[in-house]
C-alpha cells in the first residue's frame, strides 16, 4: 500500500478495488459522494503506470459514473489529478450539484458551483456517517 492510499483511508474507505485501482470514499466530502480513484502501484507519474492500468481505467471510470448516478443524480463529474501533496497517481472524483444535497440528515453544498470545485469547503463526517455513506455508495456500484 502506498502512502497516498493510506492517507485517503484505504482500506476502511474502500468502495471497490480493481486489479490496478482502488475507489475510496474521500474523507473530506467536498461534494456528496466525493471519491478518490487511486492507483494501487507505487508510481508517481501517470505515464509510469503499466498499460493494463490504462485499459482498466475505462471500466473503472464507467463504474464510477454508473455508481454515482445510481446513488445520487448529479449535474456533472469532475476528475482532478492534482498530485500536489500526495505523490502517488490518483484522481479526486467530484460529483457536482447545482443545489445542495442531503444525506443522513447532513446538507452538502457544492460551494464552487458552477465554477471549479472549492476543495477547501468540505463537509466533515463522523465515523458512522462516513461508514453509512461508503456502504450506500458500495450498494450502488456495478457488479461487473
Amino acid at each position: 500500500m502506498n502512502a497516498t492510499l493510506q492517507k485517503f483511508g484505504y482500506p476502511a474507505g474502500l468502495v471497490r478495488e480493481y486489479r490496478h485501482w482502488a475507489v475510496l470514499l474521500r474523507p473530506a466530502q467536498v461534494t456528496l459522494g466525493a471519491l478518490v480513484l487511486a492507483a494501487l502501484s507505487n508510481v508517481t507519474a501517470f505515464s509510469a503506470l503499466p498499460p493494463a492500468a490504462f485499459t482498466e481505467l475505462h471500466q473503472v471510470t464507467g463504474d464510477i459514473e454508473a455508481g454515482l448516478s445510481r446513488f445520487q443524480p448529479h449535474d456533472r463529474i469532475n476528475y482532478l489529478m492534482l498530485m500536489m501533496v500526495d505523490p502517488h497517481v490518483h484522481f479526486h472524483v467530484l460529483p457536482r450539484y447545482a443545489v445542495a444535497q442531503q444525506f443522513a440528515g447532513v446538507s452538502f453544498a457544492d460551494a464552487g458551483w458552477p465554477g471549479p470545485p472549492d476543495l477547501k469547503s468540505a463537509t466533515a463526517l463522523g465515523e458512522a456517517q462516513f461508514n453509512s455513506l461508503r456502504d450506500s455508495l458500495t450498494s450502488c456500484w456495478p457488479t461487473s
